[in-house]
């Protein structure tokens, strides 16, 4: 990428208005194709547009992508831990534990089951769960007699948590596994596809329009285990069943179902469905398309002593749903930072505030001070530009006005 022509022209509007503005960058955008287009038309010009063949062809897309036995399509990531928790009999008086780097959703599907949620401290480096953070509150819990039901380990950003230090871990100490990979498909660990589900009892995926892949809204629950797909599948529909071999009365007409669980309305359309069907079909070219930029971004920013990179493990394939850079010296300089960039024309953002720290969590007890690691990374973080579908200049434009 050339340089000297945009750094001029950098120069010259920031001497005319103090701004520089060649257009607007958000720091994720979705990426649609004429093909997606017409895999909806066709949905609306069929018979079904829910409940019908574009929903198991979306799960079936997935399974075999990842490597997983079976999958169950609903209407938001959200709702996949939700029916996940409740799979795997999450209840009132039951503990789940996550960490504080991530969307509410990964600590509140706890608190819709009506269990107490904990928190973990994260790594310093990667930002995910903290093995030793865990293994150190393990030890402690089971002291006090109270150890958790479920820890959903967060693959924040896209990069793969330890997953082969925390299922050893719940072996040890007894607790189910889900993997909050609403940023990684397309991502992999020790070179196994996230969502094969070799370290955990279930894995999540979320299709929001800024993911990797969207179905514009959307998300997905994958296992190998057979009791626990048939559970969600009952969950994301009432709780309802059709299925000859779970009814408890067979007398009946073709017309008799039964709800066997308090279940909801959490089905996936086929609308939905096909959007996301299509765009499965352009993963592999978004991950290459996001390394593209996580190594221009390495090249463009190199030297450059006022932000920290993120980085990658070498057992580990980032999806790179994020790049998120730390500014040196503290939340005050982040701030002038973030608003530096907004008003030069770069939609940043950032990830995320600790989830102890909002003012629900701090209700139940939480307080600064309880996650130092993720409290301070918090503090300095901005998600910068990253999706597939900019341009090497978008890149360039991106580089300039952070350097």
């Amino acid at each position: 990428m050339a340089g000297c022509g945009w750094s001029q022209e950098i120069a010259w509007r920031r001497a005319l208005n103090g701004t520089f503005l060649v257009k607007n960058l958000p720091y994720g955008r979705h990426s649609i194709s004429d093909a997606d287009i017409e895999a909806v038309a066709q949905v609306l010009r069929s018979d079904w547009l829910t409940q019908g063949p574009a929903v198991p062809a979306f799960e079936r897309k997935v399974l075999e992508y990842c490597g997983a036995r079976y999958a169950v399509a609903v209407n938001s990531a959200t709702s996949a831990l939700e029916i996940a928790c409740q799979a795997l009999g999450l209840e009132s008086g039951g503990l789940l534990w996550t960490v504080p780097n991530t969307f509410v959703a990964s600590a509140n599907c706890g608190r819709r089951c009506g269990a107490d949620v904990d928190f973990i401290d994260i790594e310093s480096d990667i930002h995910n769960l903290s093995v030793e953070a865990l293994f150190e509150k393990l030890k402690k819990a089971r002291e006090a007699g109270r150890l958790p039901d479920i820890v959903v380990a967060v693959h924040f950003a896209g990069h793969s948590c330890d997953m082969e230090g925390i299922s050893q871990l719940s072996k040890e100490y007894g607790f189910s596994v889900i993997e909050d990979a609403s940023h990684a498909i397309g991502g992999s660990y020790k070179e196994t596809p996230v969502g094969k589900g070799q370290w955990s009892d279930v894995t999540v995926f979320s299709f929001h329009p800024v993911k990797i892949v969207t179905s514009a809204e959307g998300g997905m629950s994958v296992t190998n285990d057979p009791e626990l797909a048939r559970r969600m599948e009952l969950l994301r529909s009432h709780g309802i069943t059709r299925d000859p071999a779970y009814l408890n009365d067979h007398d009946q007409g073709a017309w008799h179902y039964e709800q066997h669980e308090l279940g909801a309305n959490y089905r996936m359309t086929d609308m939905q469905a096909a959007l996301a069907v299509s765009q499965m079909s352009r993963l592999d070219d978004f991950i290459d398309r996001r390394r593209e930029i996580v190594a221009a971004y390495k090249i463009g920013f190199a030297g450059l002593n006022s932000i920290t990179l993120p980085v990658e493990r070498s057992d580990t394939q980032s999806a790179w749903h994020l790049y998120t850079i730390k500014v040196r010296g503290g939340a005050v300089e982040r701030r002038k930072m973030f608003d530096r960039l907004r008003v030069d024309g770069l939609g940043v953002q950032v990830h995320y505030i600790p989830v102890h720290l909002q003012p629900y969590y701090r209700e139940l007890g939480f307080a600064s001070g309880d996650c130092p690691v993720a409290e301070d990374y918090a503090a300095r973080t901005i998600s910068l530009p990253m999706f597939p579908s900019m341009s090497d200049e978008d890149i360039q434009q991106v580089v300039l006005i952070v350097t």
